[in-house]
């Protein structure tokens, strides 16, 4: 049995899901990640903690100039000691030309089947990538498990469908016969998808391989070689992916160097050097918005962004307000606001917010706000756990420079300890109060646990200024609370003008940060926080090109 026969009901339960849009999950993460075994857990632990110290010696990459590592956990500020074989800039394109050439002439039913079982071979290793996803992003072990895992796993199958969807959109041959009254003109067509060429996949050090994988395996299915440039303080998560792909090119006798890791220290990184190197033809990148920006702008290249964003949260009406508080304090603190899609501004009338038991003022809310997010960091069960640990010592620094905005400071960071990681780099959420004149000091993404209270004249105003900052500088998400239905629909239309998708309403285990493969588009590419969105079709269809053959057909 082929791969693609083994894996094609997978695959097709994956395309219905594409346009279907409801839940499924082919990596599920529930009842529980026992679900992968009983003993997965501290296997994959143990695996993870072997590797510490020692050569990442299971990528198929021969010859390395140099073995390099610099990731430092979060949660105990010590060097993991991990090093990985690197190349010359040259050395990684020669094997990727060569590689390309290979790997475009392999049919997408193989392509398909190939890479799902690559994924089959993650799946094997989700304990262990969460580990290393834990101790190298600062992410609490339970959602360095969801994203990393299954999450990844599942947006990984999704562009994998996707791309070959698109591959099969259509026929490879046809038959063209044009009457022409007396005689008819016949030709024989062919059509062929061409990859574009080589892709580099430029990591993040927040969300490593969810915010990676994607446009990996949307490149690979499309027939195009990739280079993976990992974050050089997050590289083991995307090793492992690597190595497990690699690991199947080589079980069906193809080259390992269709997917090579590129590592680099942060000394001297060579992302340029391969992003403006005239070989490299497709460009994913997921970070700040002035190096995505110059990405953009770099001619002869087709470049997918995911940047940074100011996302709302716009305050009107709610049927419990208490519900809303402790659902957006949640929002604020998980993963200490390191999200693309955590919510930053909250826009909230000066009058205040209507309920059923009359308004709660910008004052009362405030403070529930407050108490909410004091609750979640002061319960030990809880706040270590759902905050995890800042991953970036800079983002540690804005916080500390938050309070200098000259707002009012409801509420002050702090550090709290985790009881594991007695060195974990913790800071709980700062909230500072803001005015609507006040433009200047909430038109940037302020990134980590940082929330502005943004006093409005009424809704109308919050709404106007929700929809500038998205135009104007990007958003990923935004949430939204009204119970006048009028209200709603005027949020949604326009935030849709400001291609910002708008969660309404959410209270509960459901926060306006999640987003489901097979049924949320992350990022629309509508605005200045990105210009790509995984996974429609554009996402995969400028990866490749149609190209058309004919000639006269042969006469019977």
């Amino acid at each position: 049995m082929s791969l693609f026969e083994k894996h094609k009901d997978l695959l097709d339960q994956a395309m219905r899901a594409l346009h279907e849009r409801t839940f499924f999950a082919a990596y599920p993460e529930h009842p529980s990640p026992k679900i992968y075994g009983e003993t997965a857990d501290e296997e994959g632990r143990k695996r993870f903690e072997a590797s510490l110290g020692k050569k990442f010696d299971e990528l198929k990459q021969p010859d390395p100039q140099d073995w390099i590592g610099e990731e430092e956990s979060p949660y105990t500020q010590e060097k993991l000691g991990v090093t990985y074989p690197s190349f010359s800039v040259e050395n990684l394109l020669g094997k990727a030309k060569d590689a390309y050439h290979h790997w475009r002439k392999v049919g997408a039913d193989e392509r398909a089947g190939i890479l799902i079982e690559s994924l089959e071979g993650v799946r094997s290793r989700f304990f262990e990538i969460a580990y290393a996803t834990m101790h190298t992003t600062g992410q609490g072990y339970m959602m360095a498990f969801q994203a990393s895992g299954p999450h990844a796993a599942d947006r990984a199958l999704e562009a994998i469908a996707s791309g070959y969807e698109e591959l099969g959109r259509f026929p490879g041959k046809a038959h063209w016969d044009k009457p022409m009254g007396k005689y008819n003109i016949v030709l024989d067509k062919q059509w062929r998808a061409v990859p574009k060429g080589i892709s580099v996949v430029i990591g993040c050090s927040t969300f490593p391989t969810w915010n990676s994988v994607p446009g990996l395996y949307a490149s690979l299915v499309t027939g195009n070689p990739v280079i993976v440039k990992p974050h050089p303080g997050a590289v083991l998560p995307m090793a492992i992916v690597v190595a497990e792909i690699q690991k199947v090119l080589i079980e069906n006798d193809l080259d390992p160097s269709i997917c090579q890791l590129a590592v680099d220290s942060f000394d001297s990184m060579i992302t340029k050097d391969l992003a403006e190197h005239p070989t490299v033809k497709l460009i994913d990148y997921t970070g700040n918005s002035a190096f995505g920006s110059y990405l953009e702008a770099l001619e002869g290249k087709v470049v997918f962004t995911e940047k940074t964003g100011v996302n709302s949260a716009i305050l009107d009406s709610a049927q419990d307000i208490d519900k809303v508080a402790a659902n957006l304090a949640f929002s604020v603190a998980l993963y200490s606001g390191q999200m693309c899609t955590a919510p930053q501004n909250f826009y909230i009338p000066s009058g205040g917010v209507i309920t059923p038991g009359g308004k709660v003022s910008f004052d009362e809310f405030a403070q529930k706000l407050v108490d909410n997010i004091n609750g979640l960091v002061d319960n030990p069960k809880a706040g270590p756990f759902v905050l995890g640990t800042i991953q970036n010592k800079n983002t540690g620094d804005r916080i500390s420079n938050a309070a200098n905005l000259g707002g009012k400071v409801w509420l002050a960071s702090r550090s709290i300890e985790n009881p594991m990681f007695k060195n974990a780099r913790i800071a709980t959420p700062v909230v500072i109060e803001l005015d609507a004149s006040q433009k200047d000091k909430f038109s940037t993404e302020l990134f980590g646990p940082i929330v502005l209270l943004i006093k409005t004249k009424d809704t109308d105003e919050s709404i106007a200024l929700a929809q500038e900052m998205a135009m104007e500088h990007g958003a990923i998400s935004c949430g939204a609370y009204t119970t006048d239905d009028t209200v709603k629909e005027k949020i949604a239309d326009e935030m849709a003008l400001a291609a910002t998708p708008v969660s309404f309403n959410l209270v509960g285990g459901i926060y306006m940060n999640q987003n489901a493969g097979f049924s949320d588009f992350h990022v629309t590419g509508g605005n200045p926080a990105g210009n790509a969105s995984f996974t429609n079709p554009e996402y995969v269809v400028k990866r490749f090109t149609w190209v058309g053959h004919r000639e006269p057909a042969v006469q019977a």
